[in-house]
């Protein structure tokens, strides 16, 4: 059963200091041709200030690094799932890094989706893509008024 599409543009906010895989991503969820908004934050400080920010509306999904300068993306995730104002957002950390323990403190803390990033041009754009597909076609989110 496919959940019916929302008729508002969806939002994302991508949580990413390296430019070149915050292009790659912008440009494989732009490939999909979805109607949907792209944020960037260059680090936790930047998404937290934009999150905090009572004009502008919550993102429907956070896409997270997790190896940033200031507020890297493991403290960052603590701050989001611990703040009842932000932790229903769902968050899908995209990484460098496949280390156990990134992976396990991750999911402790409440990530909704772990996804490593692949060395593979087209392997990443995928992976971009069906993070994009799965939370912004296939899941049913809260109403922005929940939020």
């Amino acid at each position: 059963m496919t959940v019916p599409r929302p008729a508002r543009s969806l939002s994302v906010l991508l949580v990413e200091d390296d430019t070149a895989d915050a292009m790659l991503i912008e440009e494989a969820l732009f490939e999909r041709g979805s109607a949907r908004t792209i944020t960037r934050a260059e680090d936790g400080v930047a998404a937290l200030e934009y999150l905090r920010d009572s004009l502008r509306r919550l993102p429907d999904l956070i896409i997270l690094d997790l190896n940033m300068p200031r507020l890297n993306g493991r403290e960052l995730l603590h701050v989001l799932k611990t703040d009842t104002d932000l932790q229903q957002i769902p968050v899908v950390v995209l990484t460098t890094s496949s280390a156990p323990e990134d992976i396990t403190s991750s999911y402790r803390h409440h990530a909704n989706a772990y996804v490593t990033k692949p060395v593979n041009l087209d392997d990443f754009t995928r992976a971009a893509q069906s993070i994009d597909a799965f939370y912004l076609d296939t899941v049913a989110l809260p109403p922005h008024e929940a939020r």
